[in-house]
């Protein structure tokens, strides 16, 4: 039965989903005092009996917890990753890699490792208000697959933005090898080396959770 919320992403609190997993799932603007707060209350589990002892975790929600952190890393409803797991799944190959590299080519995890905004839920809104371009072409669909050989960039508005505007300042970013970016435009020079995936998350766990 597929419910409601399957379709829905988290739109609360993005504090509280950090604090839940116990880490920084990259969902605050690094320096801000949001993020800082984060960081002073990362081992308190959010509602009322966060400082109490927790429960011992059974194996389904170790599991669980892996898979949700994912999700939550990426921004995604759980009908979302559901697909993107099935699709994998299905498809010739290592399916951890395989699910991996279909998270990263999302357009607004590009945008991200881009380094042309501070989290995937900027990103995202600079998407969906079609300050960000395919080949040239304007895209307004977050989840859109990026291929080998394109060109991403922002648009002259975005540029003007001063958040965006001190983010493509910045000389201290790390790409990772699959990208390339001159100014404010990037682009997908190779297919994602698993290995370079260094979110902190069990991804064999999130295969147990879905093959159960």
């Amino acid at each position: 039965m597929i419910r409601v919320n399957d379709f829905m992403r988290y739109t609360g609190p993005k504090n509280r989903l950090a604090r839940r997993e116990g880490a920084d799932l990259g969902l605050k603007t690094p320096g801000s005092k949001t993020h800082s707060t984060l960081l002073r209350r990362l081992n308190i589990v959010p509602g009322q009996h966060g400082t109490s002892r927790r429960r011992k975790t059974t194996d389904y929600g170790i599991q669980l917890r892996a898979k949700q952190k994912l999700k939550r890393i990426f921004g995604l409803s759980e009908k979302q990753l559901a697909i993107y797991y099935a699709k994998s799944i299905k498809a010739k190959g290592n399916t951890i890699e395989l699910l991996i590299q279909k998270l990263e080519n999302r357009l607004d995890n590009i945008i991200f490792r881009l380094g042309f905004s501070p989290t995937r839920a900027a990103a995202r809104q600079l998407v969906n208000h079609g300050n960000v371009m395919v080949n040239d072409k304007k895209m307004t669909i977050p989840s859109y697959q990026g291929k080998v050989g394109d060109i991403i960039s922002l648009s002259e508005t975005a540029i003007k933005i001063p958040y965006i505007a001190s983010f493509l300042e910045k000389k201290d970013l790390i790409l990772p090898s699959w990208l390339n970016r001159q100014a404010n435009s990037g682009k997908i020079i190779s297919k994602i080396n698993l290995d370079e995936f260094k979110e902190d998350v069990q991804l064999q766990l999130v295969v147990e959770f879905y093959s159960r």
